[in-house]
């Protein structure tokens, strides 16, 4: 059977604006779709239908196929399903239809590829023609009504206790998989016999206001996909802030008044065996004190300081070594890092980052600044092969 995935991602979205763009754990919403869906082994490729050419770019570097959707399939009154069966009429045009269609949500940022393994396989065995993701739950639901409030799923005279009840399931909206062929007659998401795929309540978030979005990011740090790649790749380049990466951000004032801080020598290993391996290592700081020249001299490294507009500067230093931001790794840990992660393919936090920078970051360390944050994403890069690991004195 040939299974893959359809993700919808229109641009005029009303309730916030450039939603599935929007950055969630330090990627974009369709990214993170894209990139659940061709975690999923049996998902063969991944489409993204949209009718906007920001959401295309971010869809295309993410590794998917972008069909064009046209315009009248894109208003706020079109359906989904109209969608979905343009974009498997376009796949069958280029000769090749699809037996299973995995319709993903990209407004549900917490998809494990596993749940959507197991949902496969139900319709791949024959279970069922379309299973659909839910999480179970034992609420008392209620209906307002003209003579009052009623029960809907219980006798309001009766509170049976919870392990008494009868478990319902809540429709996440996350995904859908379903027989392409038995979707196209109905042309409709539910026919034939349909399964219940349980999922996690407590990731069953679907975005569609700006409270949703921060809720979403706010949870992030804490959703791993253990069938994702956790390390990075593709990286062309390492810039780090320096106070509270490089340091556990305290200074030692001496009765001078000059300053001194503390780093650590498994952080130098680290970024010696970066430079080594030939990888550009840039410190980007708004520090104006000359520790950060004479640590950035030690390391071997590049260095910017007493930088207000940390963004522009990193723009300009991408621009100028021919390095796509899209495989740049930035580290931080302050507020002020947050424009610069949010220009970044890989925005990483260490552990003891503020939260606003965790809830950024695409990556959080287990390791505080100054305590061998840059080692561990060193480790990582080694771990991912785009760093091959060198003896150095650090």
């Amino acid at each position: 059977m040939r299974i893959g995935a359809v993700i919808l991602a229109r641009g005029g979205s009303k309730g916030v604006p450039g939603k599935n763009v929007a950055r969630v754990g330090g990627v974009p919403l369709v990214a993170r779709a894209v990139s659940t869906a061709l975690a999923a082994s049996s998902i063969e490729c991944a489409v993204v239908s949209t009718d906007d050419t920001a959401i295309a770019a971010v869809a295309t570097a993410a590794g998917a196929e972008v069909v064009h959707r046209p315009a009248a399939l894109a208003m706020d009154t079109s359906s989904s399903e109209d969608a979905i069966l343009h974009a498997l009429a376009t796949l069958r045009d280029q000769g090749r239809s699809l037996d299973i269609v995995v319709f993903i949500q990209p407004t549900s940022p917490f998809i494990l590829a596993a749940d959507l393994e197991a949902a496969i396989g139900r319709v791949v065995a024959g279970e069922a023609d379309v299973a659909f993701s839910a999480f179970e739950t034992y609420a008392f639901l209620w209906a307002a009504r003209p003579d009052g409030a009623a029960g809907v799923n219980h006798d309001h005279s009766f509170r049976p206790r919870r392990q008494d009840r009868e478990p319902h399931f809540q429709e996440t909206g996350a995904f859908y998989v379903m027989r392409a062929e038995g979707f196209e007659a109905a042309r409709f998401r539910f026919f034939g016999t349909v399964a219940i795929q349980p999922v996690d309540e407590a990731w069953a978030i679907e975005i569609d206001t700006p409270q949703e979005l921060e809720r979403a990011r706010a949870l992030a740090p804490g959703f791993r996909d253990p069938a994702q790649h956790a390390a990075p790749v593709g990286v062309r380049a390492i810039v780090t802030d320096f106070d509270g990466v490089h340091t556990d951000d305290r200074a030692l004032v001496r009765d001078d008044g000059t300053e001194g801080v503390l780093v650590s020598r498994s952080d130098g290993y680290g970024v010696g065996m970066l430079r080594a391996a030939g990888m550009p290592f840039l410190i980007l700081s708004k520090e104006r004190n000359p520790v950060v020249a004479a640590r950035a001299a030690k390391l071997g490294v590049e260095v910017l300081q007493a930088i207000d507009d940390k963004a522009t500067a990193l723009t300009a230093w991408a621009a100028k070594r021919g390095i796509d931001l899209a495989r740049v790794v930035y580290l931080g840990n302050d507020v002020n890092d947050l424009p610069c992660l949010d220009l970044v393919g890989w925005p990483v936090a260490v552990a003891d980052a503020r939260p606003e920078v965790l809830s950024a970051a695409r990556i959080v360390l287990t390791k505080r600044g100054g305590h061998g944050a840059v080692r561990e994403l060193a480790d990582l890069l080694v771990a991912s092969g785009d760093v091959q690991e060198t003896k150095t004195d650090g």
